[in-house]
């Protein structure tokens, strides 16, 4: 890398921070539980805003992998969120009012909490619509995964993206509160990826799926990035750049072997089209706090008042992460 190069992803990186400290004045405490955290615990980091019929359930998968800690941040929300999860022993929350977008989408909130409580641990940043999934996670909790990866110095771990749907109208089997979502959006695209390798941050970026299929098949290329790299050994040095898509040092983006092998990866199941949909995207239209002009939830709006059906007959069943393996979305690489 060029000394150039160097100096301009260095003043990048010291700008985010900046960024975060500023931003700092922006978070109120409603339950601050930080001083709970164990030194062996890894921390969930989540930005959100009126997701109070999901929490229920994305709680209970996260303490069933054994996460230590959850700590959110409430973007004003209007619908019980904040105050259920003030109420869970195991979560910090703060609320903001502040705009999501002018908080570069949130992470100059998140990236301020992780330098602030996540430095020294494994930190998992996911929204309240993804569930991680890992090589062997229905028998191993994700501090082996992380046990495993401290003992091989691996500080960052990557999740493709994987948009699942159900069969039928989106709005057709209205979702429970407490509910699995994988039994409503119970199928994903086993193909239709494209990847490609990102010179200047290092990092591989994947589109495709039912969002660029359906929602922007006339510009697949403009459709939301699949890549995340959502598990972090964070350091207080460290910052993500664009949601959880990229992270400096962008030595920490180089997550594939290129030479060809395979290292360990994961996936994170998106349960973004439930029948919660068409309501989150009317407010956040009017909102306009979402990245590019909120050009995605344009994108849902022009399609979900036709009532789409995202299924297809080449749509898989999810099954469990080995089935991910095979179709080569995930890999377990040499973690046996």
């Amino acid at each position: 890398m060029g000394l150039r190069k160097a100096i301009r992803l260095r003043r990048e990186r010291r700008l985010r921070q900046w960024r975060g400290f500023r931003k700092r004045r922006q978070l109120k405490p409603v339950a601050n539980r930080t001083g709970q955290i164990r030194p062996s615990d890894v921390i969930v980091f989540c930005t959100l805003r009126n997701e109070r019929v999901r929490l229920p359930y994305f709680l209970r998968y996260y303490r069933n992998l054994r996460v230590g800690h959850f700590i959110f941040v409430d973007n004003d929300s209007n619908d019980g969120t904040r105050d259920y999860l003030a109420a869970q022993d195991d979560c910090t929350v703060f609320t903001t009012k502040g705009s999501y977008k002018a908080a570069a989408f949130g992470m100059d909130w998140l990236n301020h909490l992780l330098r602030k409580y996540g430095t020294g641990h494994w930190t998992l940043t996911v929204d309240p619509d993804e569930f991680f999934v890992y090589p062997f996670c229905d028998t191993r909790p994700i501090d082996a995964l992380t046990d495993w990866l401290d003992t091989y110095d691996i500080r960052s771990f990557p999740a493709m993206l994987v948009d699942m749907y159900p069969k039928g109208p989106i709005d057709a089997v209205p979702y429970r509160e407490g509910q699995n979502p994988f039994e409503i959006a119970a199928w994903f695209d086993a193909g239709n990826y494209m990847i490609s390798r990102n010179s200047h941050m290092q990092n591989l970026w994947i589109q495709g799926g039912p969002r660029a299929r359906i929602f922007f098949a006339d510009e697949p290329l403009a459709a939301p990035s699949l890549n995340k790299i959502p598990l972090v050994k964070w350091e207080r040095s460290y910052v993500f750049a664009s949601s959880t898509h990229m992270i400096l040092p962008r030595g920490l983006n180089r997550v594939y072997d290129a030479w060809g092998g395979e290292k360990p990866s994961g996936c994170l199941l998106h349960a973004k089209f439930l029948s919660p949909l068409t309501e989150k995207v009317a407010e956040e239209m009017v909102r306009r706090e979402h990245y590019a002009g909120s050009r995605e939830y344009e994108a849902y709006s022009a399609r979900l008042s036709s009532q789409p059906d995202l299924w297809t007959k080449w749509s898989e069943r999810y099954i469990n992460w080995r089935q991910l393996e095979i179709l080569g979305l995930m890999s377990k690489g040499n973690w046996a």
